[in-house]
C-alpha cells in the first residue's frame, strides 16, 4: 500500500468517496432488510422512484439528526423520547434510523429485558430511572415504563392494583421528570391487525428475523382486541400537557419513519453550532521507528 504522502489529491478525493459510499451502504443493507420475498425467493417489484425519494428525505432528515446531536452536547440538554406500539409495529427500524449516524455515547438506546425478581420487589420506575440522562445525553427507550399498561396489564403479569398504582404515579413521575429539565418525548406506532399478520409472516420464514418473534409476541396475536382496550386506556390516561402522546401511523413503514424523524426534530429548538476549524497535524516521524511485522498467526484470514 503506497504511503499517504504518495496519494494524489485525486486518490485521495476518491478514496474518501469510497468511505462515504461505504457508509451509504449501510442504509442499503438495512432497506434490503426490510424488502418483501415472494414464496420463490424473489423480491417484490420496488417503485424506483419512491425508493430514490426515501433515500434522499432519510439522508436529509438524518444530517438533522447530527445538527441535534451536536446542540444537545452542546446546551446541555437533557432528552427522553420513548417508543411504544404493538409488536412488529416498526419501533426497531426507526431507532435505527436515528442512531445510524450518530454517536453512541451522547444517543443510546435502552432496551430492558424483564424485571429480574430483584427488581420486581423494587419502586416500578426505579430500573427505568438508572438510564435516564446526564446533561449532554438522548436516551431512546424501545418500550419503557409504559409495559405495565400494556403487556403486563393484558398478560396478567400486575395487580389490579400494581395496574391502578401506575396510572396514579406515572403523570406525577414525568411531570417530575420534566421539571427537572428533561424533554420528554412519547411515541406510539399505530399498525392494523392485517398489517401484523403479515409482518408475523415474514419473520416466521425469515431465518434471519426468527429471532425477533417470541412467544409472548405471538400470544399478543391471539389477544389483538385486550391490547387494543389497553392501549386506549392508557392513551387516555397518561395524555399530559407536559408529556403529549404523539401517534405515528406505521403500515408504510419507510413513511413512518420519515415522519416520526421529522416530528421529533420539530419537536427540539436546536440550532447550528459554532465548531472550531478542524485541522488534521502532520505525523511526527522519527528515523529509528520500525513497525514489527504481525504474526502470520495473528491474523484473520482474507476469505473475501
Amino acid at each position: 500500500m503506497p504511503h499517504i504522502s504518495e496519494i494524489n489529491s485525486h486518490e485521495l478525493m476518491e478514496r474518501i468517496a469510497d468511505d462515504l459510499a461505504d457508509g451509504y451502504d449501510e442504509e442499503l443493507e438495512l432497506e434490503i432488510e426490510d424488502r418483501a420475498f415472494d414464496e420463490h425467493g424473489l423480491q417484490a417489484p420496488v417503485d424506483r422512484l419512491a425508493r430514490q425519494q426515501y433515500f434522499r428525505e432519510l439522508f436529509r432528515l438524518q444530517g438533522e439528526l447530527v445538527k441535534l446531536q451536536d446542540w444537545v452536547q452542546h446546551s446541555r440538554q437533557k432528552v427522553v423520547v420513548i417508543f411504544e406500539g404493538r409488536d412488529a409495529a416498526g419501533k426497531g427500524g426507526v431507532i435505527k434510523r436515528i442512531t445510524q449516524r450518530l454517536n453512541p455515547r451522547v444517543v443510546r438506546v435502552a432496551a430492558l429485558p424483564a424485571p429480574n425478581d430483584r427488581e420486581r420487589t423494587q419502586w416500578y420506575f426505579q430500573r427505568y430511572v438508572a438510564h435516564l440522562p446526564a446533561a449532554g445525553e438522548i436516551v431512546l427507550f424501545d418500550r419503557s415504563w409504559y409495559n405495565r399498561a400494556g403487556v403486563e396489564k393484558v398478560m396478567g403479569f400486575c395487580t389490579e392494583e400494581e395496574y391502578e398504582e401506575f396510572f396514579r404515579s406515572v403523570p406525577e413521575f414525568e411531570k417530575m421528570l420534566v421539571r427537572s429539565g428533561i424533554r420528554l418525548i412519547k411515541y406510539w406506532f399505530s399498525i392494523s391487525d392485517e398489517e401484523q399478520h403479515l409482518r408475523f409472516l415474514g419473520r416466521i420464514h425469515d431465518p434471519l428475523k426468527q429471532w425477533k418473534l417470541s412467544p409472548m409476541d405471538l400470544e399478543s396475536r391471539v389477544r389483538w382486541e385486550e391490547y387494543t382496550k389497553a392501549k386506549e386506556a392508557m392513551l387516555e390516561r397518561t395524555h399530559i400537557p407536559e408529556a403529549p402522546w404523539w401517534v405515528v401511523q406505521a403500515v408504510d413503514k419507510k413513511k413512518a419513519r420519515l415522519n416520526c424523524i421529522a416530528h421529533l426534530l420539530e419537536q427540539l429548538p436546536y440550532a447550528d453550532v459554532p465548531h472550531t476549524e478542524v485541522v488534521l497535524p502532520d505525523r511526527v516521524r522519527h528515523p529509528d521507528y520500525l513497525r514489527q511485522p504481525t504474526p502470520g498467526s495473528m491474523i484473520v484470514p482474507e476469505r473475501y
